[in-house]
């Protein structure tokens, strides 16, 4: 399914298109704008250099893909979540965590998710449709220049309008630090290759940001991690793997039905020869699911021949699961067990689980929760009639 976007918005323009659209002005316009609107991250409105004339009229031609909801902060300030609204009314979620050297942007390709993996509360509310590659961009480009003071706002579109810059969440970026894009929030990255491929693009050429800044998730979407292995950026591929044997995978990530656990690892496999990048497998704990003895033996058996990393997250709740996460001591005791089998495992800290904005939670607050219920009888009755 294709986004359907009425009207492109400015940040949905190739550096092509732009100039088309600039046919007329001086030949320098174009490498002003462009580079105004990604190599200084500054929104239209404050492109100076460009006449304000022209910048009125191309904002009213291509309004903003986005406009700002609601901000939470959460960890001291340290995490930042964003609630836009698309155009047709759809909500997405963009995270920014800040860290003393860097700044990582957990950003969405997807209003929803159709991968229904069964903690997830994007997968919980359902698919609406793919973003495009505006409104991706723009998720980036709007929470780097939102002020970190904000709480509630209304404000205009991310690349159009003047907001405020910086402020403490986004020092490390400021200083100079590190930024990290992972395609981690709602939806199924590789289910909207396309618009995120374009995207990768736009960070990487056209905003300075290297592919070792970027990573793609999956929950094993096998088609899409072979157009990664061959596509020109080698980029950070990370795998929501949660179970290693088929059985218990199909009932957590559906989509094992269709992509197994032998395929996928096949196709990781070629992903790192080709890339030669390491690989890392997600794997929420769940107590008395996926964090037994057994599991990081099974665990460890599919992780060793890809060399991959491990991430131990612990589960994180959403409205729509009742599984507990892991208690701790089993959590670490698991991470010991990986280690006895040469498998190397990172025990995540998890950010933002007050104002859910943690691994699994986008999309599971009060506000968009009110139609979560009616989208899952509807969703229920489509399984039946099947």
């Amino acid at each position: 399914m294709t986004a359907s976007v009425a009207d492109p918005a400015l940040a949905d323009l190739s550096r092509a298109e732009l100039g088309e659209l600039l046919d007329g002005e001086p030949s320098y316009r174009l490498d002003q704008v462009w580079d105004g609107l990604y190599g200084q991250r500054r929104p239209l409105a404050e492109l100076t250099n460009v006449p304000k004339s022209l910048r009125q009229a191309i904002g009213e031609l291509l309004p903003p893909a986005l406009k700002l909801v609601r901000t939470q902060t959460a960890d001291r300030g340290k995490t930042r979540k964003h609630l836009w609204s698309l155009r047709d009314g759809h909500l997405v979620e963009t995270v920014l965590m800040g860290y003393r050297n860097r700044t990582t942007l957990c950003i969405s390709s997807q209003a929803g998710c159709a991968m229904a993996c069964s903690f997830c509360a994007t997968g919980q509310v359902g698919f609406d449709r793919n973003l495009s590659v505006g409104e991706i961009v723009e998720q980036v480009l709007g929470t780097l220049q939102q002020p970190s003071t904000s709480h509630s706002s209304s404000a205009g579109g991310a690349i159009n309008s003047g907001a405020a810059r910086g402020g403490a969440i986004n020092s490390g970026a400021a200083r100079g630090g590190a930024i990290n894009i992972v395609f981690m929030g709602m939806g199924e990255p590789l289910a909207n290759y396309d618009a995120v491929w374009a995207a990768v693009e736009r960070f990487h050429g056209d905003m300075g940001i290297g592919a070792r800044h970027i990573t793609v998730s999956t929950v094993g979407v096998i088609p899409g991690i072979v157009r990664l292995a061959a596509a020109s950026l080698p980029v950070n591929l990370a795998v929501s793997l949660h179970a290693a044997n088929d059985r218990l995978r199909n009932r957590i990530a559906p989509i094992n039905r269709t992509y197994p656990l032998r395929d996928l690892a096949s196709a990781l496999a070629d992903y790192r020869r080709a890339k030669r990048r390491r690989i890392s497998l997600e794997w929420a704990m769940i107590d008395g699911v996926n964090d037994r003895d057994r599991d990081a033996a099974e665990l460890a058996a599919y992780a060793r021949p890809l060399a991959a990393h491990v991430n131990l997250i612990p589960l994180n709740p959403t409205p729509g699961y009742g599984h507990a996460p892991s208690p701790s001591g089993r959590i670490e005791h698991f991470a010991s067990e990986l280690a006895s089998y040469g498998v190397n495992a990172t025990v995540r800290v998890n950010r933002g689980t007050s104002i859910d904005a943690a691994c699994g939670q986008l999309r599971a607050d009060k506000l968009v929760s009110i139609q979560r219920g009616a989208r899952a009888r509807r969703g229920a009755r489509v399984q039946r009639e099947r």
